[in-house]
């Protein structure tokens, strides 16, 4: 599954199909699935930062959102619905995350940590990692406006939130991102 983030997306990958779905159908659920599972990978990965914890919160989400099918109201279309579950998923991961690096914090706390080298940052892909410290909600934004093109409409509906918390969300991590890799403009 390596290749899910270097190939390139095709635009099955990148363009929400244009089916309707019915809840509790079985087969509209298998179609989701296969439509929407590299998405789901990829948004996945800029919010958790690694290919494999991505894989684990998309096959927790999809177990989720299987679940909840039956009851899914139709009032946003599925994919929104389950990027919504996808990236609340990927939140809980990153908390619990958190919560088990805790005590290893404490213990390196004594250590200043060395500055890196400018650099080896420009040579070394330092957006996923920065995608990573960004808060999960925030990180959301970014890698569904900008890594899967979504608009800021779309992006709105697949996280459960207005489109103005959309634009400051992204707003607020642009500028933490600029700030963090040294990109003034």
């Amino acid at each position: 599954m390596t290749g899910i983030l270097e190939r390139a997306a095709t635009p099955a990958d990148v363009l929400p199909p244009l089916f309707q779905y019915t809840p509790g159908v079985q087969a509209d659920f298998d179609r989701l699935y296969r439509t929407s599972f590299v998405r789901v990978v990829r948004t996945l990965a800029g919010i958790v930062g690694s290919l494999e914890a991505a894989e684990d919160c998309a096959q927790e989400a999809f177990t989720r959102a299987y679940r909840a099918w039956p009851s899914w109201s139709g009032d946003v279309p599925a994919e929104a619905w389950l990027h919504r579950i996808a990236v609340n998923t990927a939140i809980s991961y990153r908390r619990r995350e958190q919560i088990r690096s805790l005590p290893s914090l404490i213990m390196r706390l004594g250590i200043p940590p060395l500055a890196p080298d400018p650099a080896q940052r420009a040579e070394s892909g330092t957006l996923l990692p920065e995608l990573r410290r960004l808060p999960p909600k925030q990180a959301a934004a970014i890698v569904l406006r900008y890594y899967h093109g979504y608009s800021n409409r779309e992006v709105a509906a697949a996280l459960g939130v207005s489109e103005r918390t959309v634009g400051q969300r992204i707003s607020d991590a642009l500028a933490m991102l600029r700030s963090r890799l040294g990109d003034g403009g």
